[in-house]
């Protein structure tokens, strides 16, 4: 609540009879000028001054905002409501229930630890595709999602009955950010406050980095660690510079042939390459009013891959559209419009009062320009031309497959005949014959599609692609092709109205011919629970060292994220995910090869399947309905008979189950006081990794299946688990013995303190011996030997995963020295009490000459107990032979926010600290 109002903007809107308080800019001067997403910041600090933490001095700042200057300006940002999936979700209900016990140990109120903004889950990220290209596939999955997450269910249930404002959305019913833009998101905010109707601009964070995607319905939102999404439900507000905004004009009409991914693709790579990383991509201009809803959703999904920290679109007439479609209320769509105008949030080019805002930088794209593209193999911003597809794929393959050569020799013909294998100019494959396990066989070969998925929200939540794989599908059956049998294919849509619009145009039998029947309503194959391959094919690839592909529709494309037997795995349409199953391999040319041939022997290319834009315009025209969406979100909540007949534990703290291997109470809090411990300097901290360029969370963070034989597996097992109950890191969060053991245990990692190793391993100088991570880390904890990770560019990009922090800190680490980081995941390590640090600008580990085998000592730290923060350290890395490499670090703590958290030991622990003495 808002105690201070120094500008008088407090007012009231009057809209249909209905009266609502607000809180106007046009009472600060200077704000019209303002972006569309500085505006929502503005009116942010408007609402929650407090003259405390909250200034007239930040209202006014952003007010006055330089778009050419370097952010410096820290403002605390409150958003409106939390959203989160059920990977990272689980962790924050289990922390919070932890937070309740250790407020009780401290003599405070456990009630405190209560959601003070809206709260909401969407269990999306748990279904794994364990059956696919069957008819009862999506019904299997489900069973087994809940025979593997049934502890996880029922923990979640406790959650939504034990706090206040906390709602799940159940299993089966979609991706957390299609749920989130088709019913969650409001777009202007309704609250009671003291008995007054309050309206305000929506906003929120989310456990998940892609909540970007609500951008594109004019909310301002991004991902933050779980960390800092606890803490933003406990009444936290967001530490965070005023930005910089990148205006971004879009101008022409996408071409025909060309899809909202390809748009996205071309976006994102030219948003990388200019480098936006900590800023905001603002889309404006007239061209704006051309581009549908679903493809602003779309672009901005994808914030992440580009590095912003948000991608906004401004409310106009095509966001009331959008909402209108979706079954919001006319009384919402009246506040939204009255709301908009009344701030100067509304856009709209033409009007005669427009006023077309400054930004930091400016950036352009005519859509008639983008072509057909997809982006791999392991990064979203490796765009390629689809015309070039095949010749960049062979390009890339001797990475993945050394043994490729430009010919064979005789025995290795003799063993493989030329005949049987895709040849490429003077290029032969190894062809290996598999028999899978429904009898069918054929030859497996380097860059044959094993993984072929519509899945992720980047699409799914897009008619004009979903529908347009469709038509591709219909017309490839009508002439008679069919997807490679060796091909995995899956169809996870983003919400049920996906499956009825496909039901009301007749196109799933046209699928299911395909392979791409129904597997569940999650991200599925994007963050890898693509489910495993056929057991014959997964042994052949192993065997002989196979470089297979997966296409998919998603975001990520990150080494090891797919599936642990495929190497390369690419981000295309929906539509070419579906061509790519026809072709089988990646080495194929759509512009010149045929995908089959017709009766009469005549060839069938990609072009005689590909709808036109207004084939798919047509059909979704006479598909979807505003019906649709009121129909499926009309009992949201409640779930299926499964959800509904889970046994619900009750009371206000939880009862930890000691058997439990999903939920267990973490140790975060163990030991802890009223008061802080004074910040220390680390001395004789060893390296447990030395890592190279673009190391991301899903390098760092538990993610996909656990292994056997690994540290993780053997807990498993050690407590009675059947290997085929290991289920997924994902599915095992709440658990952290489960998961410090996954940290760092990616199958692509590479350590460079181990050569030519691959995987969670890194050289234990206490055994003097290669060895897992996390058994390593355990030998130094029992030296009382401090951690540091090194690395170099770009450390930490990728999705917004909490345990790539916390895993980190339980891990021992101390300190994590780079070249750059990506900005949440080095707000998290601070969230947790790990100091991030940068190389001197120009230095990495290599020209100051570390190898890892030194000892670090980091001096200078302690300043913070003086309630300052240093702008650098001094690092003494002391060799084998005693010399020594010293060098002052710059110290990333960037706001005084931050460096509170640090000084606590993290940020629950600040915040539980500070609702003790409350």
């Amino acid at each position: 609540m808002s105690s201070v109002d120094t500008f008088g903007s407090k007012g009231t809107l009057e809209v249909d009879g209905t009266s609502y308080e607000i809180f106007r800019l046009a009472a600060v001067q200077g704000t019209d000028k303002l972006p569309f997403s500085l505006k929502v910041l503005a009116e942010n600090l408007l609402r929650t001054e407090d003259g405390a933490n909250i200034t007239a001095d930040h209202v006014n700042a952003l007010a006055s905002w330089d778009p050419d200057a370097q952010p410096d300006t820290e403002i605390q940002f409150t958003p409106a409501r939390v959203i989160m999936q059920d990977f990272t979700g689980v962790p924050c209900v289990v922390d919070l229930a932890t937070m309740r016990e250790a407020v009780a140990d401290l003599g405070g109120d456990p009630e405190r630890v209560n959601p003070l903004a809206p709260a909401e889950l969407v269990i999306d990220h748990s279904v794994q595709i364990d059956v696919a290209g069957r008819a009862d596939a999506f019904e299997r999955n489900v069973e087994l999602e809940y025979e593997r997450n049934r502890e996880r269910y029922q923990f979640l249930r406790w959650g939504q009955t034990a706090f206040d404002d906390f709602k799940v959305v159940p299993p089966g019913t979609g991706i957390v950010h299609q749920v989130n833009i088709e019913f969650l998101a409001r777009t202007i905010m309704t609250r009671e406050v003291d008995g007054v109707l309050r309206a305000y601009p929506d906003t929120c964070v989310g456990t998940d980095s892609h909540t970007t995607m609500v951008n594109g319905l004019g909310v301002l939102g991004w991902g933050v660690g779980g960390i800092e999404a606890e803490a933003a439900m406990l009444g936290q507000p967001v530490s965070m510079l005023i930005p910089r905004v990148v205006g971004f004009k879009l101008t022409g009409q996408i071409p025909s042939g060309v899809t909202a991914t390809d748009v996205v693709l071309t976006i994102t790579q030219q948003l990388r390459q200019h480098g936006v990383v900590g800023k905001f991509v603002e889309f404006y201009g007239e061209g704006v009013a051309a581009v549908p809803l679903a493809n602003r959703a779309t672009i901005g999904n994808m914030s992440p891959e580009f590095g912003s920290t948000a991608a906004i679109f401004p409310i106009d007439g095509v966001t009331l559209d959008y909402l209108r479609l979706t079954g919001r209320s006319e009384e919402q769509l009246a506040l939204v419009e009255a709301y908009a105008k009344e701030q100067g949030m509304w856009l709209d080019p033409s009007a005669p009062t427009y006023v077309e805002p400054k930004f930091s930088e400016y950036l352009e794209l005519d859509l008639s320009t983008v072509v057909p593209s997809i982006a791999g193999p392991k990064r979203p911003q490796d765009r390629i031309e689809l015309s070039n597809a095949k010749s960049a794929f062979e390009r890339d393959l001797p990475t993945y497959a050394p043994e490729v050569i430009d010919a064979v020799d005789q025995a290795e013909k003799e063993s493989f005949p030329a005949s049987d294998a895709p040849a490429v100019g003077t290029q032969v494959r190894r062809v290996v014959d598999v028999t899978d396990t429904q009898g069918r066989s054929f030859g497996l070969f380097h860059g044959a599609v094993a993984i072929a998925s519509i899945t992720s929200c980047t699409n799914t939540s897009n008619p004009s692609v979903m529908m347009a794989a469709a038509l591709v599908a219909k017309k490839a059956v009508e002439k008679g092709l069919t997807a490679k049998p060796w091909v995995k294919t899956s169809m996870a849509p983003g919400s049920q109205v996906v499956t009825n619009y496909y039901e009301k145009a007749g196109m799933w039998p046209y699928l299911e011919k395909l392979g791409f029947h129904l597997v569940g309503y999650g991200c599925a194959t994007c963050i890898g629970n693509s489910g495993p391959l056929d057991e014959n094919i997964s042994t052949a690839v192993n065997d002989h060292d196979l470089a297979v592909v997966s296409v998919l529709s998603g975001n990520r494309n990150f080494e090891g994220r797919i599936n642990p037997d495929v190497k390369m795995n690419y981000l295309a349409s929906p539509p070419l995910v579906i061509a790519y199953a026809l072709a089988g391999t990646m080495e194929f040319d759509f512009d010149h090869e045929p995908l089959g041939r017709s009766e009469d022997g005549s060839p069938i290319f990609l072009k005689d399947i590909w709808p036109t834009p207004e084939e798919v315009q047509e059909t979704i025209d006479a598909s979807i309905d505003r019906a649709m969406f009121t129909k499926d979100y009309a009992d949201v909540f409640t779930g299926d008979e499964r959800w509904r007949a889970l046994p619900t534990p009750v009371g206000n703290t939880f009862e930890w189950d000691a058997e439990s291997t999903y939920v267990r109470k973490p140790p975060y809090f163990d030991g802890m006081s009223l008061t802080p411990s004074p910040v220390t300097d680390i001395s004789g901290a060893r390296v447990l990794a030395k890592l190279g360029d673009s190391v991301t969370t899903d390098h760092i963070s538990p993610a996909g299946a656990i292994k056997p034989g690994t540290p993780a597996a053997e807990y498993l097992a050690g407590n009675g688990v059947e290997r085929r109950d290991y289920n997924s890191y994902g599915s095992r969060r709440g658990n952290h013995e489960v998961m410090i053991r996954g940290t760092f245990a990616n199958i692509r990692l590479r350590n460079q303190l181990l050569e030519n190793v691959e995987g969670g391993y890194t050289f234990n100088f206490v055994t003097n011996e290669q060895s897992f991570i996390y058994d390593a880390a355990q030998d130094y904890a029992a030296q009382g030997t401090p951690l540091v990770i090194l690395g170099g560019k770009e450390y930490g990009s990728g999705s917004s995963r909490d345990w790539a922090a916390k895993g980190t800190a339980l891990l021992g680490v101390k300190a994590v020295i780079t070249e750059s980081f990506e900005r949440i995941h080095r707000s998290n390590l601070i969230g947790m009490g790990v100091l991030p640090l940068q190389f001197p600008v120009g230095e990495n580990a290599e020209s100051l000459g570390l190898d890892g085998t030194e000892t670090f000592d980091i001096s200078g730290v302690t300043v913070l107990n003086d309630g300052s923060t240093p702008s650098t350290v001094k690092v003494a890395a002391t060799k084998t032979d005693g010399t020594s490499v010293e060098f002052d670090a710059v110290v990333r703590i960037d706001t005084p926010g931050e460096a509170d958290y640090y000084r606590n030991g993290g940020i629950l622990q600040y915040v539980l600290r500070s609702l003790v003495q409350k």
